[in-house]
């Protein structure tokens, strides 16, 4: 790419503020699962490969790469050539040199997440997938041999990495795009050795000034970083058209220092954006009618009210590629299990549970009803499916009734075996959780089955989730990328203790999904979604929520904002102009 004349590097000048509603976990990519620190070290690492920012549907493109990888005519080997002369960030541990990104950097950073000791949230991404990987972590004895040479994770030579499958995998084009995937220095790793949180060093944009841990996050432009240039052919869409004019030509990041602040209550981070302290962000739950012009009947109609447009507010609206669920804990010993008695139970719970209700009360009416495991606008979605209970409290109670949970003299029911039923439900601190709390208390009301709220902050919640130390909770998944096969890995068995909060499994299931992960997008593939979702249905390790809409709010002063489906973060490609 050619370097307009009206290009310029990130001004130290311009500082864009923006706030997380929820406390970040920390910046060790292969560490975190959750949006808010991805958001970070997605712009702190490098991956492989990228988006382009303006297609849609989302669309591959190299990253730090020559060109798209080669793929044998098998699709069980990719090869992927980096480009030269790309720096990490300065670092002490690199004693004032230069320290270049080579493509060893990238197959430590993948066999980190297989590695017993790193506890990764998200090693479900390479286990069972390249060739010689999970032998080397079945040897390991506390720590992963990282010098031990795998089949399927090779360095011909400094920038080349060739990675072999088991088995052609038709969604592994998207899984070198994820931030978990960035790139780390196996020097900077070691040095660190536990506090790899509050020591992210990438090769990426930005590079970490302060953290408060729950409080702030401050970003500087890497000082390293290469020369990259926005250059992003437009479509039709008016908004496309308008960020080509505004940011064609410029080189990337143009702000020099990124300030992220920790809001959760949702009232202050609506003052803050209306005061102009923050640049952009999303419309509180609370305030959506106090910034939108709704149609009750229509949520898909929405328009922002004439007092932000006068200050040239702008709003950016799509549905997200997500979904939002209640799992339960498949081994809890009060709501888990197989039998028919906790089947039972746990579609009683689902059928007294009102999403119509929490959608137009708690929501304002921005999300639609999820009826099927993967969302709309993703591989594999089928419209015509309906996978959600239905609210029926009156067939809940009857239900509940033909399978023995009895009623004891508090007038609370019992477990079939006599003792107490109490369900154990895991919930936030926040105004917006106490809701949510309200609407859940109304639920188990009406089947008669006590519920204690077990309050605890959200980044804790991750843990205790994967651990299976739970009964009920709530939970969103955002699409790492635009494929089925990223919302059904959500129930694999294999993926307990990473994806699969529900702790489920089932091995009908995890046959389908085996089956489901070797097909191409396709009518074949979706025979098998359906299949799973039917299993899914039988033993409901889920209430079902919603598919929530992005309404997101942006100053006058901010160019190039475009939500990406895929991506945490656009800060890179933003510009601030006229504040």
């Amino acid at each position: 790419m050619t370097l307009s004349t009206a290009a310029l590097a990130a001004d130290a000048h311009k500082v864009l503020r923006v706030a997380f509603s929820a406390p970040e976990t920390g910046f060790d990519p292969a560490k975190v699962s959750d949006v808010y620190s991805s958001a970070v070290t997605e712009s702190v690492f490098d991956t492989l490969l990228g988006y382009d920012y303006l297609a849609r549907p989302a669309r591959l493109v190299p990253n730090v790469l020559t060109a798209m990888p080669e793929v044998s005519a098998d699709g069980k080997v990719y090869t992927f050539h980096l480009q030269r002369g790309i720096h990490f960030a300065p670092d002490p541990v690199f004693k004032g040199k230069k320290r270049e990104l080579t493509a060893a950097d990238f197959a430590y950073s993948i066999k980190r997440l297989a590695d017993p000791a790193v506890g990764s949230p998200s090693s479900y991404l390479v286990t069972g997938k390249f060739v010689g990987l999970d032998a080397l972590v079945k040897k390991a004895k506390g720590r992963l041999d990282y010098n031990a040479p795998v089949a399927g994770i090779a360095t011909p030579d400094r920038y080349t990495l060739r990675l072999t499958l088991t088995a052609p995998q038709p969604a592994l084009p998207y899984i070198p795009a994820m931030p978990t995937l960035g790139a780390v220095a196996r020097e900077v790793i070691e040095a660190y050795g536990n506090n790899t949180h509050a020591h992210p060093v990438g090769t990426g944009p930005y590079m970490l000034r302060e953290w408060k841990p729950g409080n702030h996050i401050s970003l500087v432009a890497n000082p390293n970083f290469r020369k990259v240039v926005f250059h992003y052919r437009p479509g039709a869409d008016p908004l496309d058209q308008r960020i080509a004019r505004e940011m064609n030509g410029k080189t990337m990041p143009q702000i020099g220092r990124v300030e992220i602040s920790v809001i959760q209550e949702e009232q202050p981070m609506w003052l803050a954006f209306r005061s102009g302290d923050l640049d952009m962000g999303g419309i509180p739950q609370p305030v959506v009618r106090q910034a939108l012009i709704l149609d009750p009947k229509n949520p898909w109609r929405v328009a922002l009210k004439p007092a932000l447009q006068q200050k040239g507010v702008r709003l950016l609206r799509s549905l997200d590629e997500e979904i939002t669920y209640f799992p339960f804990n498949m081994q809890d010993p009060v709501v888990g299990g197989y039998g028919k008695d906790k089947i039972a139970l746990r579609r009683a719970i689902a059928m007294a549970f009102n999403t119509d209700d929490t959608i137009l009360n708690i929501r304002r009416n921005q999300a639609v009803k999820a009826q099927y495991l993967i969302p709309d606008n993703v591989a594999g979605h089928n419209p015509r499916f309906r996978a959600a209970v239905p609210y029926n409290p009156a067939l809940a109670n009857a239900l509940l009734d033909r399978f023995g949970y009895r009623f004891g003299p508090d007038g609370k029911r019992r477990q079939p075996d006599g003792r107490p039923l109490v369900v154990d439900f895991i919930t936030g601190p926040t105004a917006v959780d106490k809701q949510w709390n309200e609407y859940w208390q109304q639920a188990f009301d009406a089947i008669k089955v006590r519920v204690n709220f077990r309050v605890m902050q959200w980044n804790e919640q991750g843990k205790t989730l994967r651990d299976c130390q739970y009964g009920m909770a709530g939970a969103a998944w955002l699409a790492d990328y635009p494929d089925g096969d990223n919302f059904v890995q959500l129930l694999y068995g294999k993926n307990v203790g990473d994806s699969n909060l529900a702790c489920y499994r089932s091995p009908r299931f995890d046959k389908l999904y085996e089956a489901a992960a070797r097909a191409p997008d396709g009518s074949a593939r979706n025979q098998l979604y359906d299949q799973m979702n039917k299993v899914f249905m039988a033993d409901t390790p889920w209430v079902l929520g919603e598919t929530r809409f992005r309404n997101l709010l942006v100053q006058r002063w901010v160019q190039g904002a475009k939500p990406h489906p895929q991506l945490m973060s656009m800060w890179r490609y933003l510009d601030i102009v006229g504040r």
